[in-house]
């Protein structure tokens, strides 16, 4: 093999990397100053901050006398408070013997239950938090979509267009349209919709109400994407327009949606048209669980297609609290699908494969950073979700487990012994190192 060929493959994997790094970096970081700064405002001296494990590459100690370090390894970090036997946290009785109270009060150990119990939640809610501001403000830069609707930008399509910029939709086929952000009432709104190559759409130009043709209002055209999926294995990218599947012509995302489902997983040719120029790519549909309204799961045949409107509508910017309240509710949704996806997998509704450990997540942060800047930190966002969720789970070693000691603490009015903590943390930590080998394992082996 000629060292050419690897180049590329060779420049991808440190695409990846890099773009895992950068989004594990950003969400640890957030958690880890929320342990660190609730932690100190409660009376806990930290005495180091590192972004990273291994050997120290850089390190400070700022005048509060926490040292701040970034270390080797970038996949991970940690805060060591006053006592602590290391990163992991526990107890170094030596340490604590010598201290004085007021020194031992400023000690993980020594510090009141509400400080231990603050510090330690602050981790995962700083990193819901991080997940709030970011989705408040794709919310806000986005904007929502205007009523009436109103064209904003036309999409490039391989097919007669009279459609314009400005353009307000007053019917589509004689219909008028609901409201765009009715999902119950716009998919039925596009299920009564003939399914005809052109329609007639009834539009509001310049003061007056005319009749324009266009091609049909959902086209077979590929908006964004899926990371991870056989259309980006098979070299689709945002913007393609599917012509035709195994040599029968399409003009509806739907067409496409029924071929691709219908398959049974048997690969299909595609006629695509990028730019002026048809290419042919081959693709084989996958087996994807998606979660339905009851809270099932159900098995689908994807090819990571997400389709869209002949044009882009024109926005208004939402008012703070309408924006922030959207993202309140996209970090709920996540929480609820993931620990619903949790379930249907532990009760076997649904295949374990959807579990996906670093290699996935790697890819992942590669393909979405490779669609641009704002979909990358969109899947920050939803990643340090599910890394403040999963940091929830009551298992010894994550902050789950030391609020539920902490817990018990306050029920029985004592810790649990240092022995019963030594089990239950070599437990834990055994639950979560065997957690991640079994998703490694879903990277390496699962279609």
């Amino acid at each position: 093999m000629e060292l050419t060929t690897l180049i590329p493959q060779f420049g991808g994997l440190l695409w990846t990397l890099l773009a895992f790094v950068v989004a594990l970096s950003v969400i640890v970081a957030i958690h880890e100053y929320g342990h660190y700064i609730v932690g100190k405002w409660s009376g806990i001296f930290p005495e180091v901050f590192s972004l990273g494990f291994g050997p120290v590459l850089f390190s400070r100690t700022d005048s509060y006398g926490t040292k701040w370090q970034f270390a080797l390894l970038p996949f991970g970090g940690y805060v060591k408070f006053r006592g602590d036997a290391n990163e992991s946290g526990g107890r170094d009785a030596e340490a604590l013997e010598g201290l004085s109270d007021e020194e031992r009060r400023s000690t993980m150990a020594g510090a009141p239950l509400w400080a231990r119990t603050a510090t330690v939640a602050a981790g995962p809610l700083f990193n819901f938090a991080l997940s709030i501001v970011i989705f408040t403000s794709v919310f806000m830069f986005r904007g929502v979509v205007s009523e009436p609707l109103t064209v904003g930008e036309l999409r490039t399509l391989p097919a007669h267009q009279e459609l314009q910029i400005g353009d307000e939709i007053v019917a589509i086929a004689g219909k008028a349209p609901p409201a765009f952000d009715d999902p119950v009432a716009y998919e039925a709104f596009m299920k009564a919709l003939p399914q005809d190559e052109v329609l007639t759409y009834t539009v509001a130009r310049d003061g007056r109400q005319i009749e324009v043709e266009g091609p049909y209002v959902y086209p077979p055209i590929a908006t964004q994407i899926a990371p991870r999926s056989a259309a980006g294995d098979a070299g689709l990218e945002p913007g393609d327009v599917i012509l035709s599947i195994d040599g029968t012509p399409i003009h509806a995302f739907d067409q496409l949606k029924q071929r691709v489902e219908g398959s049974e997983g048997a690969t299909l040719a595609l006629e695509i048209w990028r730019n002026g120029e048809v290419l042919e790519k081959d693709l084989t549909p996958r087996r994807v669980d998606e979660p339905q309204p009851d809270n099932s799961f159900k098995t689908f045949y994807r090819i990571g297609i997400v389709g869209g409107i002949l044009f882009e509508p024109a926005t208004e910017t939402p008012g703070f609290g309408e924006a922030l309240w959207s993202g309140v509710r996209q970090v709920g949704d996540i929480m609820q699908g993931s620990l619903s996806g949790l379930w249907h997998m532990v009760t076997g509704a649904i295949s374990t494969c959807n579990l996906s450990g670093p290699i996935g997540i790697a890819e992942t942060s590669g393909d979405m950073a490779s669609q641009g800047t704002a979909s990358f930190i969109w899947f920050i966002a939803v990643l340090s979700t599910a890394v403040g969720l999963l940091n929830l789970f009551p298992v010894p070693v994550l902050d789950g487990g030391h609020l539920v000691f902490y817990a018990y603490e306050a029920v029985s009015g004592r810790p649990p012994s240092d022995r019963a903590l030594q089990v239950l943390m070599s437990i834990g930590l055994t639950v979560v190192l065997g957690l991640m080998v079994f998703a490694l394992s879903n990277d390496l082996f699962c279609p």
